[in-house]
This record gives structure tokens, sequence and C-alpha cells, in this order.
């Protein structure tokens, strides 16, 4: 099988376990994104610290677990905020554990445990308020996201593809020589057109403007955090963040628009009153 058709095969069927868990029912979705932030940070952790630190980053995934455990139980089910707090012990447990480090010359690298509970653990957990309003679930508007930043994605490659050689500019030849401004501006355009099909089909019950603006913010935050992460794999000379999705990479290299998109779209509905 070609891999071409390996990778079609392999991401259809990822959007379609993704859209199931997200519509089905709040605890299908607390699976997902368990799963993905958990998977998404054992990536991150491997390719910038190896076999380094490891109870250290077994509580830094058990703090992250907590964060979001808690947070769905807050939103969703009314759990007092109060009990957030208890998100501290794994990471009050990461900082003691950093003192009983014998090897401590390559020391530095222990920061990026902190990195990826910023960097992934934060946006996850945080996803929690876009799916319960009033403690009642709803993935719709979530799934709207991930088509917004889905039809981003597909318009960046498709220009890319067909138009790269003819408007060859880079957009960010330092960090990721193969993107182009043409494949900037055509994941604009389809991210945009995705959101007024949205809005007309009444999947996004927000004014026009609005689903416009929403799908130029994302896009543009998606942009800055596919390079943020190709910024670490050049550093640390990876191809792929892992091996989870035949022909896509890991699920870092899925998700990586998705962890600055997601959280800057749900600042933009706030700000507004949307959300």
């Amino acid at each position: 099988m070609s891999n071409s058709m390996v990778r079609a095969l392999s991401g259809t069927g990822f959007v379609l376990v993704m859209l199931a868990c997200l519509l089905l029912s709040e605890y299908s979705f607390g699976v997902l994104f368990l799963l993905l932030m958990v998977g998404m940070m054992i990536e991150f952790y491997r390719m910038t610290m190896g076999d380094s630190y490891i109870v250290a980053r077994i509580f830094a995934i058990a703090g992250a677990v907590s964060l979001f455990v808690l947070l769905f139980f807050n939103v969703g089910f009314g759990m007092p905020l109060k009990y957030i707090s208890l998100v501290l012990v794994p990471i009050f447990l990461v900082m003691i554990n950093s003192l009983y480090v014998k090897d401590k010359s390559e020391f530095g690298r222990f920061s990026n445990i902190y990195t990826a509970l910023l960097y992934i653990a934060a946006p996850m957990a945080l996803s929690n308020l876009i799916v319960f309003q009033h403690g009642h679930f709803s993935g719709v508007l979530l799934v709207c996201f991930f088509i917004i930043i889905w039809a981003s994605d597909i318009g960046a490659y498709t220009f890319g593809v067909y138009l790269g050689k003819r408007f060859p500019k880079k957009l960010f030849e330092t960090i990721s020589p193969k993107k182009t401004w043409i494949g900037y501006w055509g994941g604009l355009f389809l991210s945009v057109v995705a959101s007024c099909i949205l809005y007309y089909s009444g999947f996004m019950q927000f004014p026009l403007i609005h689903c416009i603006v929403l799908a130029v913010v994302m896009h543009v935050a998606g942009v800055w955090g596919d390079l943020f992460e190709s910024q670490w794999k050049r550093f640390y000379n990876v191809k792929d963040s892992g091996d989870v999705i035949p022909g896509h990479g890991g699920l870092l290299d899925r998700f990586d628009s998705t962890l600055m998109a997601m959280p800057i779209g749900a600042i933009y509905l706030a700000i507004f009153n949307l959300l």
C-alpha cells in the first residue's frame, strides 16, 4: 500500500474516532483527551529528554491528569473549585524529586518537565471549559474548532503542493523550510470558508463576522503552534515526534496547531461573551 493511501486511511480513521468521541458523551470526550494529552507529553519528553528523569516525568504526567480530571468534574459536575489545588501535590513532587537527582550534568533539561505542563497539559485541560456550558456537555463547538483547524491544514498543504513552485516565497525558512506564504494564505482561505459553512449550516450560532474572525484568529494561532513544535524538532534533530498514526507521525505532530489554536479561539469567544 502506498504511503499516500496509508496516510489517507489512517487520517480518515483518526478523524472519525475524534468526531465520535467528541459527540458521543462527556465520558468519551474525557477519555479521548486524557489519552491524547498523556501521549503528547510522553512524545515531548522522549524527544527532549531521552531516558532522563523518568520519575519526575511520571509525577508531571500525574499532575496533568489531575488537572484535567479535576477541571472535568468542576465545570461538568459542580465539584468545588478548591479541590483543583490538589494538582499542586504532584507538581511539588516533581520539584522535590529534582533535589535527589544524582546526575545533574544535564540538569537544564529538567526545565522541559514544566514546559510540557504549560505547552500541552494546560490547553488540553482547559478544553473542558469549551465543551461544558453551565454543567451541560456539548462537543459541537469543539468539533467546529477542529474543522476550522483541519481546513487550515488542508488548505495550507493543498495550496503549498500545487502552487508552491510558482509562488516559492518561504514563510519561516529557518524553522520549517517547506512552508510557503501561498500555503499560509491557502490555509487562511479554507479556514474562513469552513467557518462560513459551519455558520450557514447552523453548527456555529455566533454572528457571521465573529465566525470569520474566529477562523482568522485560529488559523494564525495554528500556524504559530505548528512552527513552535517544528522549532523543537529542529533543535533536537527529530523528524517526527512519534509514529502512533501511520503516515502522519506522532500525536504531537497532529495536534501542534491545536495546542495554540484551540485556547486562542476560546479566548476570542470569551472576550466577546460568546463562550
